[in-house]
């Protein structure tokens, strides 16, 4: 096979040839085959086997935008590698909601990765659904980046209010209605029974909590998926580096979950990041719209957009490490310092 006619594209708009968008879902198919086997059998997950696929799974991705940069151009790596870092931002917070659901099921550590890997199998699947919705919408004319504008920037609203009320990553399990649903329809095992999602006991069928688990997880992949995907068309119009992007920023998510556990809390401003990240892609797609009608309507380059995301992610760090610091600090003062007038109380002279 030709060079040539391995990266024709077949459609006006995207680079991907059938044969392209052929290696890289079978390319997904085999990792998550991997991870398949990697959690057969329940283990809690060492921060050494963590931190070794983590690399892998930023490797890849650095390895892809570089062949893409080769093949294709400087444009459409920097695209790839913007989509990528929106996606990559927007899955930490979705792999937080993941960490309060193992939480609020009382998940065993064993079964934890198991959990993670439906999750991300789930968001896979639905991205993949609104990534083909998005590029039909797409086609149908430039409404629908006014549209994808609309729904980001009231996103970015909504997720700014809960962080500033400090609402942010709450989850009730309870008030989920797919949880309701199920527990009604069908009687719950009163224990973890492994790997297995159904059972039948007394006679009866019945699901244990990791069904219900799972149930969660998949439900909050919706709620992902619809803020996820026309993040990423604000970036590129491309299917193929929409699919991408997501596919490459979900992969690794099981692993960095194991990485990042004790350190997602301290992350108190990403919230407030994303907000940022969410209204300044929406503002570009309806700059984007606008720019199509009336020329003289400035549009955000791609490259600028990245340095503005990037920016964005590494102060809400800095800002977040520092505030948790601060509150660290103000906890040891208060513990370490008695109340005025007992400062001498129990202490023998010369001790």
């Amino acid at each position: 096979m030709s060079q040539g006619t391995f990266l024709a594209a077949p459609e006006q708009g995207s680079i991907a040839s059938v044969t392209l968008w052929s290696v890289t879902v079978a390319a997904l198919i085999v990792l998550l085959a991997i991870d398949i086997v990697l959690t057969r059998r329940p283990h809690e997950v060492r921060m050494r086997e963590a931190v070794t696929w983590s690399v892998f799974y930023l490797v890849l991705p650095l390895a892809f935008g570089a062949y893409l940069w080769g093949a294709f151009g400087t444009t459409v790596a920097v695209e790839f590698f913007t989509g990528y870092v929106v996606e990559k931002s927007l899955s930490v917070d979705n792999l937080f909601v993941f960490m309060l659901l193992l939480a609020a099921f009382a998940v065993p550590p064993e079964l934890a990765q198991r959990v993670l890997l439906y999750g991300i199998v789930g968001a896979l699947v639905l991205r993949a659904v609104f990534i083909a919705l998005g590029a039909a919408a797409l086609q149908s004319g430039t409404w629908a980046f006014l549209l994808f504008g609309a729904v980001l920037i009231v996103t970015a609203g909504k997720v700014l209010a809960e962080a500033l009320k400090g609402q942010a990553h709450q989850v009730d399990i309870d008030s989920m209605r797919s949880v309701r649903l199920l527990r009604r329809l069908v009687p719950v095992t009163g224990g973890y029974r492994g790997f297995r999602l159904v059972v039948r006991e007394q006679g009866r069928l019945a699901i244990t909590p990791l069904a219900l688990t799972t149930v969660a997880v998949f439900a909050t992949d919706i709620v992902f998926a619809v803020d996820s995907v026309p993040a990423v068309y604000g970036v590129t119009e491309d299917p193929f580096l929409v699919f991408a992007t997501n596919a490459f920023a979900l992969l690794g998510l099981r692993a960095l979950y194991f990485v990042l556990r004790g350190a997602l809390a301290r992350l108190r401003h990403l919230n407030h990041g994303l907000a940022i990240i969410l209204a300044f892609i929406g503002v570009k797609l309806v700059l984007h719209w606008a720019h199509g009608i009336w020329a003289w309507v400035p549009e955000i380059p791609t490259l600028a957009s990245l340095g503005v995301i990037v920016a964005v992610l590494i102060t809400v760090t800095l800002t977040s490490l520092r505030t948790d610091r601060t509150n660290r600090a103000g906890r040891n003062d208060r513990h370490a310092t008695p109340p005025a007038g007992e400062a001498g109380k129990g202490a023998l002279p010369g001790t």
